[in-house]
């Protein structure tokens, strides 16, 4: 469907900023002001816009809407997770936008409704629960609630016994939050770039002011705090993308200071855990990997290496229970998971997989006294597994398999895994399902996924969604690209800072091999990305524009060389250690070599369909409005741009279960109509 003259086009207003000698005009600057009078009538007309191109795929998106919804079990519960004499789980119900959280008492008892989400999100377009946390003694909840997008939260207590809830009343709270006993909990609070940067102590029922426990003046530092599963200590974690620190604090002198656990040193980062009588340290200090460090928690000055470094195993995350600490580990692309009986030292078995694609999470894990891993598996062919591993016995029960309903069956469907060539010759792993006869022949349509940055892993993980295209004869991939950990820490730091342009040749090379091997061809070929898969996919199409036709770029970080100059802005200064500080002149020519805005040229692209969300923290709306007006006044085809503005939510999208389906709907729609 070519695009039309009603194209809506935003007004040209030159913006000049004069940078290491070099001057940038930004036609569209004037986007970042949503009170200016060109702004929210821009964003609009891009929505009727948008809105009249689809217009023709209401009946399929409808078609595929109902397809999603018939894949899922409307009305469900999760496996109940045992804490404190109770039963907790969350359920849904048929034609509810969000999961009602619950518990009931062991060994049985009438369920208790904590948090009814439907309830809540009344009169909201927007809702999100950051947490919902419950005292030790299982009498009070505290919980955080977003009705933006924001990712700005208002905390909130409730008193189980009563239901009542409570007239303390905190804004601008972050993630995350922990009780320390039943009176003292701890929260963080954002600074004026959103930054969590405070910690405090609310004692409830005192009327006493709050407490600032902690305050991080470096502003590539965040903070964080939770509760270790022990229950013996409060962590506090102080995290930049490159260095880390901990600090701990027992829960029984809730009042007391936090305790340095081991210093921080500039590009080292450590994350610890408790267990047995000791803290466990995993840190990349003299081992790229990681490795396993530990110290008795009543001298954590004498620290004793557990596990080395190794060159083909990466340590992801701890977890600790009584006689068990549970280490995740990455090894040939894939998860595993080492569980270690610390009563004798440490011996340790993996838990074994057998899928050549997929990915393993521990969840569900409150107890401490228990024998019991619990673990959600996944792959590309596989519905989301609850397990009960016995860490003794080394047997798994299979607790759930969640319903894919119509009539599904892995057995219809094949995952695989191949390899591209990078410019360098470095080997990118590529994860691969379709419809089993499948005919490679170059006519398939293919749907290629992209993230790549922050170390951050692509899991291949099912998706019923993802079922509308297959059995519609499409391929799904994922490309394991450098600049995420898919690999190591190693595959990170071979995409990011000065290394950056590997990730979109390694992207582009696994597009070639798919179609050198016959999976798709280009003009077959749709590729998709969000956030910094976004920049992945703005990069991407500047570098080979012949070699996709379609582009799906959802909250797309395309902005870089502005956004990176604006220190006022959420997460700028943080992310100088990911992305480069351009007020060095190495890293400002670099970034300016790839931006994805600064880098259009007049030239024919792709198809792209594009989202933002108008009270998105982390990629602020103006970047996809930006990068669609310049894409308008550049291209020289007449292929379709759309740009869909979410008015009311942030970098998530819609919040509701049904609203997301129908995001999803609308994408597979423009898909299949290109």
């Amino acid at each position: 469907m070519p695009q039309t003259a009603a194209s809506p086009v935003a007004q040209k207003i030159p913006h000049t900023v004069v940078i290491h000698d070099e001057t940038m005009v930004d036609n569209w600057f004037y986007l970042r002001d949503r009170t200016h009078p060109a702004t929210i009538p821009y964003l609009n007309a891009e929505n009727e816009f948008t809105d009249g191109i689809m217009q023709p795929t209401a009946e399929l998106e409808t078609k595929i809407y109902d397809e999603m919804v018939g894949r899922i079990q409307e009305t469900d519960s999760s496996v109940p997770v045992r804490y404190g004499g109770f039963e907790y789980y969350t359920r849904t119900e048929n034609g509810k936008q969000y999961p009602i959280h619950c518990r009931r008492p062991v060994p049985g008892g009438a369920e208790q409704i904590l948090l009814d989400c439907n309830a809540m999100a009344e009169g909201h377009q927007y809702f999100s629960l950051a947490y919902d946390l419950v005292s030790p003694d299982s009498n009070l909840l505290a919980f955080a609630v977003d009705n933006d997008g924001s990712e700005v939260y208002t905390l909130r207590f409730k008193n189980l016994i009563t239901g009542d809830m409570l007239a303390d009343e905190i804004p601008n709270v972050y993630y995350g939050g922990a009780w320390a006993d039943n009176t003292n909990f701890f929260y963080t609070t954002l600074d004026e770039t959103k930054r969590p940067y405070r910690l405090w102590r609310h004692q409830l029922g005192t009327g006493t002011p709050d407490s600032l426990v902690y305050e991080e003046t470096d502003g590539k530092f965040n903070i964080s705090v939770e509760r270790c599963r022990s229950g013996k200590f409060l962590l506090l974690g102080i995290d930049s993308h490159a260095t880390s620190e901990a600090r701990f604090l027992a829960t029984s002198t809730p009042a007391g200071e936090f305790q340095v656990l081991r210093p921080r040193i500039q590009d080292v980062e450590y994350y610890a855990e408790h267990q047995g009588g000791f803290f466990w340290v995993r840190t990349d200090e003299d081992a790229i990997n990681f490795r396993l460090l530990r110290a008795p928690d009543n001298d954590p000055s004498v620290w004793t290496d557990i596990l080395p470094h190794r060159e083909d195993v990466s340590i992801e995350g701890l977890d600790g229970f009584r006689d068990h600490l549970v280490v995740l580990e990455r090894a040939n692309g894939l998860k595993q998971l080492r569980v270690a009986d610390t009563r004798c030292g440490f011996d340790s078995h993996v838990v074994a997989f057998d899928e050549p694609a997929y990915t393993v999470f521990p969840e569900g894990n409150e107890e401490y006294e228990t024998t019991k891993l619990r673990f959600l598996y996944t792959s590309l062919v596989t519905p989301r597994s609850v397990y009960d591993y016995d860490m003794n016995t080394r047997e798994r029960e299979l607790k759930k398999r969640y319903a894919v309903l119509g009539g599904y069956d892995p057995a219809n469907y094949i995952s695989e895994r191949i390899f591209a060539t990078a410019t360098d010759g470095v080997q990118v792993p590529i994860s691969l399902v379709y419809r089993r006869g499948m005919q490679r022949d170059g006519g398939n349509p293919l749907y290629l996924y992209g993230y790549g940055s922050y170390g951050i892993i692509t899991e291949p993980a099912f998706s019923s969604e993802r079922i509308s295209l297959l059995d519609r004869g499409w391929i799904f991939a994922m490309a394991h690209i450098r600049g995420s950990g898919d690999l190591g820490r190693q595959w990170y730091e071979d995409g990011k800072l000065l290394h950056k342009k590997n990730t979109f040749t390694d992207f582009i090379a696994c597009a070639e091999r798919l179609i050198a091997e016959k999976h798709t061809s280009a003009d077959r070929l749709a590729i998709a990305g969000g956030s910094a898969g976004g920049l992945l996919m703005g990069a991407v199409m500047n570098l080979r524009p012949d070699l996709f036709h379609t582009v799906v770029a959802h909250v797309p970080f395309v902005d870089v060389v502005n956004t990176m100059l604006d220190e006022t802005l959420p997460l700028t200064i943080a992310e100088y250690e990911e992305w480069g500080n351009p007020n060095e002149r190495p890293s400002f020519d670099y970034m300016r070599s790839y931006a994805p805005y600064e880098n259009v040229r007049r030239t024919a692209y792709p198809n792209v369909l594009v989202t933002a969300g108008l009270n998105d923290p982390r990629v602020s709306y103006w970047e996809p409005a930006k990068w669609v007006a310049k894409l308008r006044d550049m291209k020289t085809d007449s292929n379709v741009i759309v740009l869909r503005t979410n008015m009311g939510a942030g970098h998530g999208g819609p919040s509701g279960r049904y609203s997301r389906l129908k995001e999803k709907a609308f994408e597979y729609a423009f898909l299949l109509t290109r």
